[in-house]
């Protein structure tokens, strides 16, 4: 594999996805994301690591998001794109694919030419946090970016939710911005609530916890994905 020189903050990328890039709010995850860029796995020694955190992959246009926990240590922490260069992204991109919501099923680097059709794809948390498992305080000092991430997708409708911890983030983001619904929606595998102008579908991480263990399939994630384009009519 080659090295990628990620030193340098693109300048194509949206203004909100630069400050992304350079953020350091939280110091337990700048240094555990820089870390792990040191320490590297092997199969991955000859590669330089983004080691940053890491910004929403796909147009601020964009009628669908899809959000997800954090970036993966050996996955988006190494590559700089959003669910990149693990299994986990394996699952997601390939069933974007089969939705026609990606040109292609490649989910290696940002430099595999992969694009998205009217679909972005963020984090709650940015960086990759130690063992997953991001603070309460990590996820409120992440936030805003999401909020901000809202008002600029004008033509967004539908958000797909992967996991319960994502949800709730997410769901009380909604809540806030857009007043209550009660009860408060609770996280499943194809739950659907309308709050504002958004469908939020919930569906299970393609973490290879779920994956390996058949909690969720490939017929699930793309089921959640073909009610997505139904709902943002595209």
């Amino acid at each position: 594999m080659s090295i990628t020189d990620h030193s340098a903050t693109p300048r194509d990328l949206p203004p909100l996805d630069q400050r992304v890039i350079k953020c350091q709010s939280c110091p337990r995850l700048v240094e555990w994301r820089s870390s792990i860029s040191q320490k590297k796995r092997r199969e991955y020694s000859d590669e330089m690591y983004w080691g940053r955190a890491v910004p929403s992959f796909g147009s601020l246009d964009s009628k669908i998001l899809v959000v997800g926990l954090a970036p993966g240590a050996h996955g988006a922490n190494r590559t700089g794109r959003m669910f990149t260069g693990d299994r986990s992204g394996q699952w997601l991109y390939r069933s974007l694919h089969r939705n026609q919501l990606a040109t292609s099923d490649v989910y290696h680097s940002k430099e595999d030419g992969q694009q998205l059709h009217n679909t972005r794809i963020t984090a709650v948390v940015r960086c990759a946090p130690p063992d997953n498992k991001p603070t309460t305080q990590e996820m409120h000092q992440c936030l805003p970016y999401l909020k901000e991430e809202l008002s600029l997708m004008k033509s967004c409708n539908v958000i797909v939710v992967l996991g319960g911890f994502a949800w709730n983030a997410l769901i009380t983001q909604l809540l806030q911005l857009h007043g209550p619904v009660r009860p408060k929606p609770k996280f499943s595998h194809g739950a659907q609530v309308h709050i504002g102008p958004y469908y939020v579908l919930g569906c299970y991480h393609p973490s290879q916890q779920n994956t390996f263990t058949k909690k969720l399939t490939e017929p699930m994630l793309d089921d959640i994905f073909a009610q997505a384009k139904t709902l943002a009519n595209v």
